[in-house]
């Protein structure tokens, strides 16, 4: 069976973020097994506007096409004020259809918190374009030891182990979709 075809979204574009080296160690790992074919979208390496356009932007199109060529995605996230930042909304709206019949997982992380309310809320963003999240996701706490002091996660096997599972469940849901979408053309 041909690699699942993942694209890690690195979600903040903030000066001095640690979500580079979080997506960073993150797809490492994803890296690591013979059934993905892993690709990091790095949304600080586009263009976007700061208004919508009437016409998409070249930055704008890359982006949706290498949406559109992924068949799951690993969204990583910081929270900030018990929300995912402004920058990866704006990306997740340049793609529509991109989305849709798709898995997405999330790697998330806060200062005081494991990154909970920015998943729940990209949980209800995806639902919206019909895509599908798993259900396991992993999460660091930015003050506690969950990172060194380049803010690169420490390895522990909890967080191999979180790191497995979403990747496992994403894998199960990416191949039965991509089947399904194979069989059957997606209508929304």
């Amino acid at each position: 069976m041909d690699p699942l075809r993942v694209a890690v979204i690195i979600g903040s574009t903030r000066v001095g973020r640690v979500c580079d080296s979080v997506g960073t160690w993150f797809a490492e790992r994803a890296r690591r097994r013979h059934d993905l074919a892993v690709e990091t979208l790095d949304l600080a390496g586009y263009a976007f506007p700061r208004c919508y356009p009437e016409e998409a932007t070249p930055d704008m199109c890359r982006f949706a096409g290498a949406v559109g060529g992924a068949e799951a995605f690993v969204v990583v996230t910081p929270e900030y004020n018990r929300s995912f930042p402004a920058s990866l909304k704006q990306a997740i709206d340049y793609a529509y259809d991109e989305w849709q019949a798709k898995p997405v997982g999330f790697v998330a992380y806060g200062s005081g918190s494991t990154g909970q309310y920015a998943v729940e809320q990209l949980r209800t963003v995806f639902c919206a374009l019909h895509a599908v999240t798993v259900r396991d996701w992993v999460g660091f706490d930015l003050l506690g030891e969950a990172v060194d002091e380049h803010g690169r996660p420490r390895d522990t096997d909890d967080r191999e182990r979180a790191v497995s599972t979403v990747l496992d469940q994403l894998t199960w849901w990416g191949r039965a979709l991509r089947e399904a979408r194979r069989a059957h053309p997606y209508v929304s």
